[in-house]
């Protein structure tokens, strides 16, 4: 049922507390297509001893398709030291979604703040280091980040650099918390939505967090699914829909169960909306 707009993956955050190689067993038997990596994973993996090519390899044998890997986050804002190490991370990851078949990184904000002035200068040169490795890039916005927390700040960010292997990476979560519930990404064109990423939103949402962790699977809070999966099926999308609902309540249960009730629910949802 998510074949109009390409794969359903699961973002790990979903099943955070879950190491990787019972997370890509959990990915696989529950019905995912792919999976959205993100560069913890692989560092959790370091931790335990693990090269980066034993990580590969562990992924590879899987037989889970990456479809999206996330770099470090902070590059966008960082300055000195802190941008350096950032931007050859970042080159770290280019080099290991090449070696997975993945097409596509992607990054959020991160913890630093400047000037979206800054920020273009710097997604010029995330952009140029991607594209070596032959790579999109997409970048998204957190709603409770302090500069790049709406649509409008994504939009001057991702189009100020003019880079076209850089794209806007919309999540229903934070444009639901930012203002733009159901329909609200309207005026973003198909092309510019490099990938789609969901959860839903509770009534109450948790406030003062950075990075909240109080989302909730698809169908249990306020966001507007038919509007939502309607609108990316008049625009003809055709990118993964990436399942990213991290709660410490979800984080409880078998990593198998919550993936099964992610895909269970999303292909409710489609169905819902824009039929079978």
């Amino acid at each position: 049922m998510a074949e109009p707009f390409g794969r359903l993956a699961l973002h790990t955050w979903t099943i955070d507390t879950t190491p990787l190689p019972e997370a890509l067993d959990a990915i696989s038997g529950a019905g995912f297509a792919a999976a959205e990596l993100r560069r913890i994973d692989f560092k959790r993996c370091y931790e335990t001893g693990m090269s980066n090519d034993d990580v590969l390899a562990l992924i590879r044998a899987s037989g889970v398709t990456v479809a999206v890997l996330g770099v470090e986050y902070g590059w966008l804002f960082a300055t000195g030291e802190d941008s350096r190490r950032l931007f050859e991370d970042f080159a770290k990851s280019c080099e290991n979604a090449v070696a997975l078949d993945c097409a596509m990184i992607m990054s959020a904000p991160g913890p630093f703040v400047g000037s979206i002035t800054d920020a273009i200068t710097h997604l010029r040169r995330g952009a140029d280091i991607a594209a070596e490795f032959g790579l999109r890039l997409a970048i998204e916005f957190n709603s409770q980040h302090e500069v790049l927390n709406c649509l409008e700040a994504q939009s001057e960010l991702v189009r100020g650099a003019r880079k076209e292997n850089a794209g806007f990476l919309l999540d229903a979560y934070h444009l639901a918390r930012s203002g733009r519930p159901g329909r609200g990404f309207e005026d973003v064109a198909p092309e510019e939505i490099f990938c789609f990423q969901y959860s839903d939103l509770s009534p109450n949402p948790v406030t003062g967090v950075k990075r909240p962790t109080d989302r909730l699977p698809p169908g249990q809070g306020v966001i507007r699914w038919r509007e939502v999966f309607g609108l990316l099926a008049e625009k003809k999308y055709t990118g993964v829909i990436s399942y990213e609902a991290p709660n410490p309540v979800l984080w409880a249960r078998p990593a198998i169960d919550v993936c099964r009730e992610g895909v269970e629910l999303t292909e409710k949802l489609l169905a819902e909306a824009v039929g079978s």
